[in-house]
């Protein structure tokens, strides 16, 4: 991933003397720079790349050409000076997010800039199959399209896996909560749809999410951990580098151990965090019908409030809590973040007890990497996710925006 992916300015390129090699940089540059900041001005990408006025131009007007970026109103921020053209992402270049989990598919198109154009979540009784999944996410799309301007382009579809997903070829190896083994979810999809597709775990591609465009934006260390319906993930940046491991399968946070003689975890050992803290118990302290389950959150605190019965849910929010401590201690240790973001159910523990996580963090008393660490939390819903599965597609675009958009369709 490049530093401008994860919030981080590029650093000033000037041409080379290879003129087509120094046109597929400059280009890549620049859109990197629309593409994380949402929008920006000409001056601004003058100064940050330190191209002249001219070459800003070319370049903005090759974007514009491929259906990239559009030229709109001129910087309301600008004071003096000749007043300066926004470039924006083209909302018309999409990329489809796919997320499944065990009671529910997640589809939604994504523009560059990271913004969510259409969502709809389509629930399970139970575990999807593979073939499942593939067959709910061309329906979906299928109705998705019919509301689309004319000029629109997929660039491709990006799935993100609460599992391990071999990089080469996006095969998932294991998904146990899905029960999945060796799933061709990547190329059954590609070939259902004619698109390319790219595949990552969940918690992975959520952490990209947050480092181009959440809470860890601009952080050059970060620990993003999100609790799912499938356990728990996790995704680290470090030096502002996403870490991915000599396979590809770094980020496993969720087997952190946090309890001696503890439950039975999918991974084969026991006491595992998200052996221990889970979604399902939060559920059923609460109370709360199957069908209900997005609203947990509000649920929780509601009950909270409320004052009837909460003996039993104030306790397992009290257990929870300690053990997420316990787990994100080892995971400061080892990483010395600045900065945890907490996604998904997690985010209830924070909200539902407030400062009992820091002060679980410090109890002991002790001096150690987490003393400075900040606790942010992730907007609520799947959206980081589905944003960090766009943010899959739109790498190799970033990379080489007109190398890209010449591929034949479903490379």
């Amino acid at each position: 991933m490049t530093d401008s992916a994860l919030g981080r300015t590029p650093a000033r390129t000037y041409l080379g003397s290879n003129r087509d090699s120094s046109r597929q940089h400059n280009l890549s540059t620049v859109l990197q720079l629309v593409h994380s900041t949402g929008g920006i001005s000409r001056a601004q990408l003058t100064r940050t790349t330190g191209l002249n006025r001219s070459t800003i131009a070319a370049l903005v007007g090759e974007l514009s050409q491929l259906g990239l970026a559009v030229e709109s109103d001129l910087d309301p921020a600008q004071q003096h000076g000749r007043p300066s053209i926004m470039i924006e992402p083209s909302p018309a270049a999409l990329a489809l997010a796919v997320n499944p989990d065990v009671d529910v598919v997640s589809v939604a198109l994504v523009s560059l800039g990271g913004h969510i154009v259409n969502t709809v979540r389509f629930h399970t009784v139970r575990a999807p199959s593979g073939v499942e999944v593939v067959n709910i996410v061309t329906a979906i799309y299928a109705g998705m399209r019919t509301s689309l301007p004319a000029g629109h382009r997929i660039m491709g579809v990006g799935l993100a896996i609460p599992g391990l997903v071999r990089p080469d070829d996006g095969t998932v190896i294991d998904a146990p909560h899905l029960g999945w083994q060796d799933e061709p979810l990547s190329s059954r999809l590609g070939e259902a749809m004619g698109l390319p597709v790219f595949s990552a775990n969940d918690a992975v591609v959520g952490a990209r999410a947050q480092a181009a465009f959440g809470a860890g934006r601009g952080v050059a260390d970060l620990v993003y951990l999100y609790g799912g319906a499938s356990g728990i993930g996790g995704g680290v940046i470090s030096d502002g580098r996403l870490i991915r491991g000599a396979t590809g399968f770094a980020g496993q946070l969720g087997h952190t151990h946090v309890r001696t003689g503890g439950a039975a975890c999918t991974c084969g050992s026991a006491g595992c965090l998200e052996a221990e803290v889970t979604r399902a118990a939060l559920v059923e302290a609460v109370g709360l019908p199957a069908g209900e389950i997005e609203d947990l959150e509000e649920a929780l605190l509601e009950k909270l409030q409320d004052g009837s019965g909460n003996e039993r849910l104030r306790s397992v929010i009290q257990q929870q809590t300690g053990l997420l401590a316990v787990g994100l201690k080892s995971v400061m240790s080892l990483i010395n973040p600045s900065v945890v973001v907490l996604g998904g159910f997690l985010r209830i523990l924070v909200r539902a007890a407030p400062g009992a996580l820091e002060e679980a963090l410090s109890g002991s008393g002790t001096r150690g990497p987490w003393e400075n660490v900040r606790i942010e939390l992730a907007p609520l819903g799947d959206d980081p996710i589905l944003i960090g599965a766009a943010e899959l597609v739109f790498e190799p675009l970033l990379a080489d925006p007109a190398g890209f958009l010449q591929r034949p369709a479903g490379q």
